[in-house]
């Protein structure tokens, strides 16, 4: 019996004319591959007890600290710090403004569960790019070409980036307006620093990670407990003249003043606070016990960070005026330190704000030692809090695009999915540094910061609204659909072993629909959400890139096949550090045929349920054992406009619906004493 396999170690180092060929063996259930990596078949019995994903012990360095680490470093950020001010204006009054922060943790913590699903059921590098392609299967490649535009092209890292910048020049000197193009040149010292780090000394990046987001979360406690403290009249901590924020005839005063438009722009500020939930889902092949860690790791993670930032909040209206608040940009929490600590806060930095404000006294509010303490608190959050996210952010951005290079839908694909020289992938993360880099120096001042923020926030809304929307269909009872809808929604046969509730996948899906359509209405009169730019060019640019990705898809998929009269042939092969990848090869000759549809020029084959070794229960998991046969071979074809399969090539009919990257059925299969020249497994979609 011949089966396709993947290549051994090293075959990628080949020559073009070299045969790919190896010996087969029989199945196991002890490593198996799966995309880029390696993969267990998981049944509903062993869910609990072992992983799905097997990648190479030498790449798994990444535990529940460091998981709980990757998504406190996304999440908390330049956030809570830079928005406060742009929330509450856009939602015109204190009790608004928390209201909008609920709602945000809310569709964060919802978001949470069905990541939380989606990664322990598809637990391998990539993210959403797993969970798109798995949902949305035809046509072949179309959401990964659109996603891997999203990808390259948005830059999630330039608004962090500027605020960073803008930051550490104020610090420096609050009593004069920094320079753009010295803040963004900050800003992108900051971003090569993060290059430099994970690119060349991955471990080293990976501690620093784990101990600024522990400082992270500390910081952030010191501000709630602080701000607490002075709403409460601590001794020490009192106000001369305390605002009344939280009195109830003004609390509510100028609610929703900018309209349904303003709120939205308030609520996309609130939910970038939040960005990160999913954070540890794009590198769940670099962790120990996928599953596991990801359950406990991602609901603690989420409630910490919804705790805290609730608290730094109330900390802010409990000790800055509303009006201050309002017109201090997005510095606010400069306002909050040196209101409560003392105006010298605002001058002192990492370094010396020790030495600066020792003995230093603000009236006689506080004692030294609280002034001095709130110096330094204040100095570190705004200078460590906003790196460590550009770090993670680095990291996570950088492995994404490894895997759209691993998948061989990129150009220069090997370029990105390699880890050499440093075993780390320097080639997605140099790309994101471009990207970010270009974005932070070419954006026009003034509505440069909104700008990449809604560039980073839309495009998430967009890809959750599909995300969710597919998961929900998957829940959704028999009962509810046709009978062919019915057919499709059992094929996907998801058992994942954790299961969030269906409202909840519910209410995140409303609630992205709602963020995807709202910015498209006029804001209220007055009230402008760009100052020199139109409201809906967020929106245009977003959906700009996702025809780009569909015109992308077809202009390699389609129409270069049927201008030059070849097919995609995507092989398999291993690289020197063990990791697979997929090299796309163009098959010459072949022409499409005119009475079918491009789509339907592709026959499915999937594995036939007599093959030893599958689990026919979950088929979204089964995958082929790398083996070595001189007589089997690696090879499929792609989607794209092909002659339709030959008939001494075709498998018996077998009625499947599993995901196109999976075992397909050889022919050889079908007949052991077929000459192994021909032997050669098409996978037609």
């Amino acid at each position: 019996m011949s089966r396709r396999i993947y290549p051994a170690v090293g075959s990628s180092q080949q020559s073009e004319g070299e045969s790919l060929l190896s010996s087969a063996t029989e199945p196991s259930d002890a490593a198996k591959q799966y995309g880029s990596v390696e993969v267990r078949t998981v049944t509903c019995a062993d869910n609990e007890r072992r992983s799905p994903v097997d990648a190479p012990t030498q790449k798994r360095q990444l535990g529940p600290t460091s998981a709980a680490s990757l998504i406190f470093n996304r999440v908390i950020g330049t956030g809570i710090f830079a928005t406060p001010s742009v929330i509450l204006r856009s939602s015109g009054s204190v009790g608004l403004s928390l209201v909008m922060w609920l709602l945000g943790a809310t569709v964060a913590l919802c978001g949470t569960a069905v990541y939380m699903e989606l990664g322990t059921a598809l637990p391998r590098n990539g993210g959403e790019k797993n969970y798109l392609e798995f949902i949305f299967r035809r046509p072949r490649l179309l959401v990964t070409c659109i996603y891997a535009m999203y990808a390259v092209l948005t830059g999630w890292q330039a608004a962090s980036c500027s605020v960073f910048g803008e930051y550490a020049l104020h610090a420096l000197d609050p009593e004069r307006p920094p320079s753009p193009f010295m803040a963004r040149l900050a800003g992108v010292l900051c971003i090569t620093f993060a290059l430099l780090l994970h690119g060349t000394a991955l471990k080293a990046g990976l501690r620093l990670q784990n101990a600024l987001g522990i400082f992270k979360i500390l910081v952030l406690l010191a501000i709630a407990l602080s701000g607490l403290a002075s709403l409460f009249r601590v001794p020490g901590f009192e106000l001369e003249n305390p605002p009344k924020n939280f009195e109830w005839s003004t609390i509510w005063e100028g609610s929703v003043s900018g309209g349904a438009n303003a709120f939205v722009t308030g609520l996309f500020n609130v939910i970038w606070c939040f960005i990160g939930y999913s954070n540890a889902n794009y590198a769940l092949a670099e962790v120990r016990d996928p599953v596991k860690t990801l359950k406990r790791a991602a609901p603690i993670a989420m409630l910490s960070v919804t705790l805290v930032y609730m608290l730094v909040n109330v900390a802010y209206y409990a000790v800055v005026d509303k009006a201050d608040i309002v017109g201090s940009g997005r510095i606010a929490a400069a306002l909050y330190f040196g209101r409560l600590w003392g105006v010298g806060a605002e001058r002192s930095s990492p370094v010396l704000g020790m030495a600066a404000h020792i003995g230093c006294q603000r009236d006689h509010r506080v004692l030294d030692c609280w002034e001095h303490l709130g110096s330094i608190v204040y100095a570190w959050s705004r200078h460590v809090v906003p790196l460590p996210l550009l770090v993670a952010l680095s990291l996570i951005l950088g492995a994404v695009v490894q895997e759209l290079g691993r998948e061989g839908v990129l150009p220069f694909s090997s370029f990105f999915a390699s880890n050499k020289p440093f075993n780390a992938p320097f080639g997605g993360l140099f790309e994101q540094w471009l990207v970010t880099t270009s974005i932070v120096l070419l954006v026009p001042p003034g509505d440069a910061y909104l700008v990449m923020l809604n560039l980073s926030s839309y495009p998430l809304a967009l890809i959750n609204m599909f995300i969710s929307g597919g998961l929900l269909f998957i829940h959704l009872p028999g009962i509810c659909l046709p009978k062919k809808l019915e057919a499709l929604r059992a094929s996907y046969d998801w058992r994942p072993p954790f299961r969030a509730w269906t409202p909840v996948v519910l209410f995140f899906f409303i609630s992205n629909v709602f963020l995807v359509s709202v910015p498209l209405i006029p804001p209220a009169r007055g009230y402008k959400v760009y100052v020199h730019l139109p409201y809906w060019l967020h929106v245009l640019v977003s959906w700009m890139i996702s025809l780009g990705g569909v015109a992308y898809w077809y202009w390699w998929v389609v129409w270069l096949p049927r201008r030059g009269g070849y097919v995609l042939v995507r092989n398999w092969v291993r690289d020197d550090d063990g990791s697979t990848r997929r090299v796309i090869k163009k098959i010459k000759g072949a022409t499409p045929d005119p009475s079918l549809d491009w789509s339907e020029n592709y026959e499915y084959h999937p594995q036939p349920p007599t093959m030893p070794g599958v689990d026919h229960r979950r088929p979204h998991l089964n995958v082929e054992i790398p083996t070595s046969s001189p007589h089997a071979h690696h090879e499929e074809f792609l989607v794209g406009p092909s002659v339709p399969t030959p008939r001494h090539l075709r498998s018996p009919p077998f009625t499947s619906s599993f995901p196109s990257d999976f075992l397909l059925r050889s022919p050889g299969d079908a007949d052991e004493d077929r000459d192994p020249g021909t032997d050669r497994a098409a996978e037609l979609h």
